[in-house]
């Protein structure tokens, strides 16, 4: 369905528009009985005021949104200097928006769509395994979906995606630990209920164990969030259990550097008494001492990727795209082989 406006809003609820109008400010001189029918109009057509813009035309936007899931993961930095140079060069506005509710990330993406008028969206992290193809479809408005998971059950000729092959990233991190002759390895990751990135990290640490012939165990799994305390509180609920651990697989370099901080803050030393490894490529791993080995993301590629498809899409109409790009593993100081 099209964009309501607040005519069509006035239209169905049988009234004038100057009593919707009333009713969207708050004010008092409107029956309650009236009120609560357009507030019920309102909530059933998904209206949203756009306060900054009522009387532009949607063809007029020289707007592109980024939404960034969450506001705490400084991963998200480059590929956002990466979009901006390219909306910028080509004479677009970025309108940058942080999504930190617990909310759908589609629906955030749809409200950001609508009130500011968007040509084309990127949407940096998030879930998108649950997307009605009928809202998409709706919005007449391009969208990419970068550095996160897209289900394959979606039409893959809506909507557009950069991503990279997290399951192999972190089958080749824990791989790597496995060759070095390490067998009791514990994972900090965002949990399997991420189906973003998470699950999929969980699944390639699963597979590396399975493939060298080393049982996973329940117990050398800890859940946290993309921030330094996490992956501190997470390493010392792990160091807790006395597991006799020799290295941990750390699925974010937020998390990484946190738990690191945990280990060396008990006197043990990295890599001598536990090797660690991250994932992302954060410059921040590489001035930390010792330099945490980890799985670098090619995260300028992402941004430059993603506003190239979008700007193909809203200028030239052509189809969506779909593109995975490759990881590195980056070996530092972090890791040692052990006999």
């Amino acid at each position: 369905m099209k964009n309501l406006n607040i005519k069509d809003i006035a239209r169905i609820a049988g009234v004038g528009a100057s009593t919707v109008s009333r009713v969207l400010n708050n004010r008092p001189d409107v029956n309650e009985e009236t009120r609560k029918k357009i507030l019920k109009i309102i909530e059933e057509y998904n209206y949203i005021p756009n306060n900054s813009a009522r009387n532009l035309k949607r063809n007029e936007s020289k707007n592109i949104g980024v939404i960034v899931k969450g506001i705490y993961n400084p991963f998200f930095a480059k590929i956002i200097k990466a979009i901006e140079e390219k909306i910028d060069e080509q004479g677009f506005t970025m309108i940058l928006h942080y999504n930190d509710k617990d909310s759908s990330d589609i629906e955030a993406a749809i409200e950001l769509i609508k009130e500011k008028r968007l040509k084309g969206l990127i949407c940096l992290g998030g879930d998108f395994e649950n997307i009605d193809e009928r809202q998409i479809k709706s919005l007449k408005t391009p969208i990419v979906i970068a550095s996160t998971n897209v289900s394959k059950n979606i039409n893959k000729e809506l909507i557009s995606s950069v991503s990279i092959e997290d399951e192999k990233a972190a089958y080749k991190a824990v791989d790597y630990l496995c060759k070095l002759g390490h067998k009791k390895i514990a994972i900090i990751s965002t949990g399997e209920s991420d189906r973003s990135v998470g699950n999929l990290r969980i699944k390639g640490y699963k597979k590396a164990l399975d493939d060298n012939k080393i049982k996973c165990r329940e117990e050398f799994l800890e859940v946290g969030q993309y921030t330094f305390k996490s992956g501190y509180d997470a390493m010392n609920r792990l160091l807790d259990k006395n597991l006799e651990l020799t290295a941990v697989f750390v699925t974010s370099d937020i998390m990484a550097i946190g738990a690191s901080k945990a280990i060396l803050s008990r006197g043990m030393k990295i890599p001598d008494d536990i090797s660690i490894i991250g994932f992302d490529g954060l410059d921040y791993t590489e001035y930390f001492h010792p330099s945490i080995t980890t799985i670098k993301q090619p995260q300028e590629d992402i941004g430059y990727k993603s506003i190239e498809i979008l700007l193909d899409i809203i200028k030239h109409k052509k189809g969506h795209k779909h593109v995975i790009l490759e990881t590195k593993l980056l070996e530092r100081e972090s890791c040692k082989k052990i006999i």
